[in-house]
C-alpha cells in the first residue's frame, strides 16, 4: 500500500452517503415487510415478533452504525476530521436492500474495521522497528495485500476484506514475532562490518539494533566501538609503523591509546603483549650480553649477577641459568684448578696440613670429585704422621715412660713403611730413631743431700738419708722429692739424657716451717 494511498483515502459511494448521516434522500428504499394472508382476521405473533425485529435493526443501521463507522476511513488510517467536507460523490442507484441485510452488512464493516485496526498497530509498531532497513521485500508484499482488501472493503465486500486485512495482520505480527531472530541477525551483521571495519555500516546496524532493544549490552558497546573504529584504525597504523622503525616505547604508547578508545578490540592486548615481550627481550639481551663482558674481563661473580637479573626477567629463563652455571663452572673449574696446584706445592713440600686445606676447598666446590677425596683421605694421614713425630722428636725426654716410648716406636715403624718418604719425612724418621735408641741406654747420676732429708725419686726409688748417692736412670724427665721433719718439702726436677744430664742433683730441706703456738 502507497503512502499517497493512505493520505487521500476513497471511500465506497454507499459507505460515504451512510457517513454523513443524511436520511432525506437514500439511495435505496426499504421494502415494506410483506404481508402473508392468512384465513384468520388477526395475524399470527410470531409475525408481529419478526416486523419488530427488523425495524429496530433498520433503526440501528440508519442512527446507530454511522456513528461506529465514522472513526475509520480507508484504506489504513484514522479518519481526520476537516473544516471543509468534501462533498460527497453522488451514488449510483442501488438496488433496495432490507433492513437485515443492512444490519448484517454493517456488522461484517465493524469486523473488517476491528481487524484493520490491529492491522494498524502492528504497522506502526513496524515502523517504529524501521522493517524497511530488515524486512523491506516481505512488508511491501503485506501492504499490497492490504490494498487487496481496501479494494473488497470500497465494494463492501466486508468479508473478504476481512479476509485480507487478517492475511495482512498475521503477516506483520509475524514480522513482529521474529523480532529476536531479527536482532540476532542485525548484530552479525553489524559484528560483521565492524570486523570488516566497515565504521559506517556498523554504525548504522547497531544503531537499529538499539530500535529493537535499547538496553542490549551487545550493542551499545558495538556503537561505541563503531563510532572510534576509524580512529582506532589510524592509531593502530601508526603503532604498527613505530614497531617497524624499532621505537618500541612510541608503538606500545600508541596501542594503549588505541586501547583507551576500544577496550574491546581483541588484536590490541596481542600487539600489546607481543611489543611487552620485544621490549623484554632486547633487555634480556642486552643483560646478558654485559654479563659475557664481565665474564671475558675475568670478573665471574659480576657477570653471574648480571645472569640472575636476566632471568628473573622471566625471558629465556634457561638460556640465562644455563649462563649462570657455565659461568659457575667456569669459576669452579678455575677454583679447583688454583686449589690443586697449591695441593701440588704443599705435597711436594710434604705440607701436608696445608694440602688438606685446599682439599676441603676443591670438595666444597664439587664434593663429588674423586681425585680430591682419595687425595685428602691420604694427606690428612700423614698430615697426623707428621704431628706424631714433631711431638714425639720435640719431647724425647718422654719416651722414658714406656707406653710412651711403646707408642713412639709404633709411629717410627709406620713413618719407615712409606714409599718415597719425601727428605722432610726422611729426615724425621732418623733423628727419631736415634732419640729412641739413645733413650734405652742408662746414665748415671749422682744426688746430693745432707743425710737428713728423706729422698725419692719418683717412679724410680726411695734413697733415704744419703750425703751423696748415684743412680743409673734412662734417659728422661726425672723428679726427686726431699722431705724433713719441720722443714718445708723440696723438689727438684731434672733431665737424663739428650745432653742435659745434670752433674748432680742436689735435695736437702734447709727451709724451716714456722709452727703456731
Amino acid at each position: 500500500m502507497s503512502e499517497k494511498e493512505v493520505d487521500k483515502p476513497e471511500l465506497p459511494a454507499q459507505d460515504a452517503e451512510a457517513t454523513t448521516g443524511d436520511n432525506s434522500a437514500p439511495d435505496f428504499v426499504t421494502p415494506a415487510p410483506t404481508v402473508i394472508t392468512r384465513t384468520e382476521n388477526k395475524p399470527p405473533v410470531w409475525m408481529w415478533i419478526g416486523l419488530g425485529v427488523l425495524t429496530i435493526t433498520a433503526l440501528l443501521v440508519i442512527f446507530v452504525l454511522p456513528t461506529l463507522v465514522q472513526e475509520y476511513e480507508l484504506p489504513l488510517e484514522r479518519r481526520v476530521a476537516t473544516t471543509q467536507p468534501a462533498p460527497a460523490a453522488p451514488a449510483p442507484a442501488a438496488a433496495a436492500i432490507s433492513p437485515f441485510e443492512e444490519a448484517q452488512r454493517a456488522i461484517q464493516r465493524k469486523e473488517a474495521q476491528d481487524v484493520l485496526a490491529e492491522l494498524l498497530e502492528h504497522q506502526a509498531e513496524l515502523e517504529r522497528l524501521e522493517v524497511g532497513s530488515w524486512a523491506a521485500d516481505r512488508y511491501e508484499a503485506a501492504l499490497e495485500q492490504a490494498s487487496v482488501g481496501d479494494e473488497y472493503y470500497r465494494t463492501q465486500d466486508f468479508q473478504s476484506a476481512t479476509s485480507a486485512y487478517a492475511a495482512v495482520r498475521d503477516e506483520l505480527l509475524a514480522l513482529l514475532n521474529s523480532e529476536s531472530d531479527v536482532l540476532a541477525s542485525i548484530l552479525a551483521e553489524a559484528q560483521q562490518a565492524l570486523a570488516d571495519e566497515d565504521s559506517t555500516r556498523a554504525e548504522e546496524r547497531f544503531s537499529l539494533a538499539l530500535v529493537f532493544d535499547p538496553d542490549n549490552e551487545a550493542a551499545q558497546i558495538g556503537l561505541q566501538r563503531a563510532r572510534t573504529l576509524d580512529e582506532v584504525r589510524a592509531l593502530i597504523a601508526r603503532a604498527e609503523a613505530e614497531a617497524e622503525d624499532g621505537d618500541l616505547p612510541a608503538a606500545l604508547a600508541s596501542f594503549r591509546e588505541a586501547e583507551s578508545l576500544d577496550a574491546y578490540n581483541e588484536l590490541i592486548p596481542q600487539r600489546v603483549a607481543a611489543i611487552n615481550a620485544q621490549i623484554r627481550s632486547n633487555e634480556f639481551n642486552r643483560i646478558m650480553s654485559s654479563g659475557y663482558a664481565l665474564l671475558e674481563q675475568g670478573q665471574p661473580q659480576e657477570a653471574i649477577a648480571a645472569f640472575e637479573r636476566a632471568a628473573n626477567m622471566g625471558v629465556n629463563e634457561e638460556q640465562a641459568r644455563a649462563a649462570i652455571v657455565q659461568t659457575e663452572t667456569q669459576v669452579a673449574n678455575a677454583e679447583i684448578a688454583i686449589a690443586r696446584q697449591h695441593i701440588t706445592e704443599a705435597e711436594a713440600t710434604e705440607q701436608w696440613q696445608q694440602a688438606v686445606t685446599h682439599y676441603d676447598t676443591v670438595l666444597g666446590i664439587d664434593a663429588n670429585l674423586t681425585f680430591a677425596i682419595q687425595g685428602r683421605d691420604y694427606a690428612a694421614k700423614r698430615a697426623q704422621l707428621d704431628r706424631l713425630l714433631v711431638e714425639a722428636i720435640d719431647n724425647p725426654e718422654r719416651f722414658a715412660e714406656d707406653a710412651v716410648y711403646q707408642q713412639t716406636v709404633d709411629v717410627y715403624f709406620t713413618g719407615r713403611a712409606i714409599e718415597n718418604p719425601g727428605p722432610r719425612l726422611q729426615g724425621q724418621l732418623d733423628e727419631l730413631q736415634v732419640l729412641l735408641e739413645n733413650s734405652q741406654v742408662p746414665r748415671t747420676v749422682t744426688l746430693v743431700s745432707d743425710n737428713l732429708t728423706e729422698v725419692t725419686v719418683l717412679r724410680e726409688a726411695e734413697l733415704g738419708l744419703f750425703q751423696q748417692t748415684t743412680l743409673s736412670l734412662k734417659p728422661g724427665n726425672y723428679v726427686a722429692i726431699g722431705r724433713r721433719a719441720g722443714y718445708r718439702e723440696v723438689r727438684e726436677e731434672f733431665t737424663v739424657g739428650f745432653g742435659q744430664t745434670p752433674e748432680q742433683v742436689v735435695v736437702r730441706c734447709v727451709e724451716r716451717v714456722a709452727t703456731s703456738r
